[in-house]
């Protein structure tokens, strides 16, 4: 198959994937804070997020997920890291991405967790905890975007100390924007 189609799909449903899951676990966020609401407000906005929700990994969040699992191998396959053990051995940095790839599904199948549950109307988690679960995507998608760009061109301790400061200075943001929001 044409190796720019494949790339470019790829980019498209990576892109949409981790679209979908920073809204996803937003609505998360909005549907917990309904819990401190009174009636009618409460039910009219669980309500209104439930189809929200719904909608988003339903026909984005879920089919992006499945389409980049899909492109991805294909796409290797197409350059050829897959055709041998060696081939994997020469590209490290590609072993690395996929550790960070099965995490990022990981953390897909815990949102799908938290959308099932809240589709029941079950609501386990804080606003907090929420805010804090969505920044893992965003510490995802840096790693992932750093060893797709540098590859081998980064030593894998630089990239260590970068990703560990780039996850202190994240968090250190997200507790500085609940002091700002608590005044």
């Amino acid at each position: 198959m044409d190796y720019p189609l494949l790339k470019s799909l790829h980019i498209i449903f990576v892109v949409t994937w981790f679209a979908g899951l920073f809204y996803i676990v937003r609505l998360f966020i909005y549907h917990s804070e309904t819990l401190e609401m009174p009636e009618p407000e409460k039910g009219i906005l669980q309500k209104q997020f439930t189809k929200m929700e719904r909608l988003l990994w339903n026909v984005i969040t879920q089919p992006s997920m499945l389409f980049t699992v899909i492109v991805g191998p294909w796409l290797a396959m197409e350059i050829g890291y897959f055709k041998s053990f060696e081939a994997l051995i020469v590209n490290p940095w590609l072993v690395v991405k996929l550790v960070f790839v099965f995490i990022l599904i990981a953390y897909h199948l815990s949102c799908h967790v938290i959308y099932v549950q809240l589709q029941r109307g079950e609501i386990r988690y804080s606003s907090n905890q929420l805010r804090m679960w969505n920044e893992v995507a965003t510490l995802l998608l840096v790693a992932i975007v750093f060893l797709v760009v540098y590859k081998d061109s980064i030593s894998a301790i630089k990239g260590l100390i970068g990703f560990i400061g780039f996850a202190v200075v994240l968090f250190l943001l997200i507790k500085l924007a609940k002091r700002l929001r608590e005044n």
